[in-house]
């Protein structure tokens, strides 16, 4: 057994600890598509998301955590998960009849029955100045980079207002205002 360092996260050592017992797959899983507490992992086929919800399970109970706030857009993989280790939101709705529902993932908004990801960006009144372009850009939070390419050209007016040595209330020149 290997000596745990300072520098090793919990779930990281729970990981290293139970890899040749419950598998490389959760082993991995665990090491490398956690975000603070939170795991992301996509999969093949709902077999496949079994396995790893429950090996994933196994290691951390043998490290004394509790795996739990589990969901899928998968019927069939959140029928095998017991009720208790769902995420409220599916706790809450009858599997069979009902549409699964929405939920947030690190802040970004995730609509589970159709597998996509959703943006909810409200756009206030502001000045059409370099403070107000970086203010409008930066309340877009998408720490993914999903909308990248939508925020790129308010990064690209800002980049050039920099350039330019522009004051933070100067009006955006007619050349950067978009059509």
């Amino acid at each position: 057994m290997q000596q745990a360092s300072p520098d090793v996260p919990g779930l990281k050592r729970a990981a290293d600890d139970g890899e040749k017992e419950y598998g490389a797959d959760a082993a991995s899983f665990i090491r490398e598509n956690f975000y603070v507490d939170d795991g992301f992992k996509s999969t093949a086929t709902a077999s496949e998301a079994i396995n790893l919800i429950k090996s994933s399970k196994a290691i951390c109970a043998k490290a004394g955590l509790h795996l739990h706030k589990i969901t899928s857009n998968s019927k069939e993989v959140l029928q095998l998960i017991p009720v208790e280790d769902r995420s409220k939101n599916t706790k809450e709705i009858n599997i069979t009849v009902d549409p699964l529902p929405i939920e947030r993932v690190l802040g970004v908004i995730w609509c589970v029955e159709d597998d996509s990801f959703r943006f909810r960006i409200e756009l206030k009144d502001r000045p059409f100045t370099r403070r107000g372009v970086l203010s409008t850009v930066c309340s877009i939070y998408d720490p993914q980079g999903y909308v990248a390419p939508v925020t790129l050209k308010g990064k690209q007016i800002l980049q050039q207002m920099c350039r330019d040595k522009l004051d933070w209330d100067s009006p955006v020149p007619d050349m950067l205002r978009p059509l």
